[in-house]
């Protein structure tokens, strides 16, 4: 009980930035400690209890996002470096996080999926390549480009 205690509203926050639904959320959590207190034996100590709990959360959360038919992986081009614009200079110290998160919230799964777990998560590109069976460019490209959106959003927003 006091492992769930000292990491069930981490869980949660993490499924349902994924999920973006609060009961499917709780579900997932609950599902993904009973998987770790049933798997137990199968924690190496290579990294944290955390970090593999989290794990299994994620994995919990995208399988049931895909069951859901939310998530429609759609196949992007390979945008070359050359090809990108040059940002202009944003004041982003003005920008509240609690919007920022609600955007977040409103883009779609694919994109909103990626940034949670690249930006929120802190997943290398790698990693979510990994999670999402995406290649390490596609993964680039929908991270580049779900940055770009969240930006329009948040421009369009305070204008």
């Amino acid at each position: 009980m006091q492992i769930y205690k000292l990491y069930y509203k981490a869980m949660y926050n993490t499924s349902l930035r994924i999920l973006k639904d609060e009961f499917e959320a709780e579900d997932m959590m609950q599902e993904a400690f009973l998987t770790a207190f049933t798997k137990l034996e199968s924690f190496k100590g290579e990294v944290a209890f955390g970090a593999w709990l989290k794990r299994i959360v994620i994995n919990k959360s995208l399988t049931q996002l895909k069951k859901n038919n939310k998530y429609n992986e759609v196949k992007l081009e390979v945008v070359y470096e050359a090809q990108t614009e040059t940002e202009e200079a944003v004041n982003y110290a003005g920008l509240d996080t609690k919007r920022v998160l609600e955007t977040l919230k409103s883009l779609k799964d694919n994109y909103r999926v990626v940034l949670t777990l690249h930006l929120i998560e802190g997943f290398d590109y790698e990693e979510i390549a990994e999670l999402l069976n995406y290649t390490n460019e596609n993964v680039r490209t929908t991270i580049s480009r779900a940055k770009k959106k969240l930006k329009q959003m948040l421009v369009l927003e305070t204008a």
